[in-house]
C-alpha cells in the first residue's frame, strides 16, 4: 500500500510542463502534470486507452481537431492512438492515468520536445 497527494510538491515550472509518477499499480501509472498558464503539449497519442481528470485548473484539449474546454473536476478516457494535445488556460493540476504497459520515457519525449 502507497499513499501520495496529487496536491503535495506543486512546484510549477515556468519553462516547461513537469511530471510525476506518484504511484504505479499492477494495472496503471498514476502520473501529476503540473501545468502553467500558457504551457502546451503539442499533439500526440498513448498506445494504450488514458485517462485525463484534471483536478485544479483549466485547459483546452484537442481532440482529433475538436478542442474541448475542461476545467476542474472533469474527467476524459481517450482510447489507444488517438490524436490529442493540450493547452493550460490557467495554472492547472492533472491527474493522468497511463497503462501499466505504456513507457513514461515516451510521456517524458512528449513534455520535452
Amino acid at each position: 500500500m502507497k499513499i501520495e497527494s496529487f496536491n503535495n510538491e506543486l512546484a510549477f515550472d515556468e519553462s516547461r510542463v513537469k511530471t510525476k509518477v506518484l504511484i504505479e499499480t499492477s494495472f496503471s501509472k498514476e502520473i501529476q502534470i503540473l501545468m502553467k498558464s500558457g504551457q502546451v503539449m503539442k499533439e500526440h497519442q498513448a498506445p494504450f486507452p488514458i485517462l485525463i481528470h484534471i483536478l485544479e485548473g483549466k485547459i483546452e484539449l484537442g481532440v482529433q481537431g475538436v478542442v474541448h474546454l475542461m476545467k476542474t473536476g472533469e474527467i476524459i478516457s481517450l482510447e489507444a492512438n488517438v490524436p490529442h494535445d493540450l493547452n493550460a488556460k490557467e495554472d492547472t493540476i492533472i491527474r493522468l492515468t497511463l497503462s501499466k504497459e505504456d513507457k513514461t520515457e515516451r510521456l517524458n519525449d512528449v513534455v520535452n520536445t
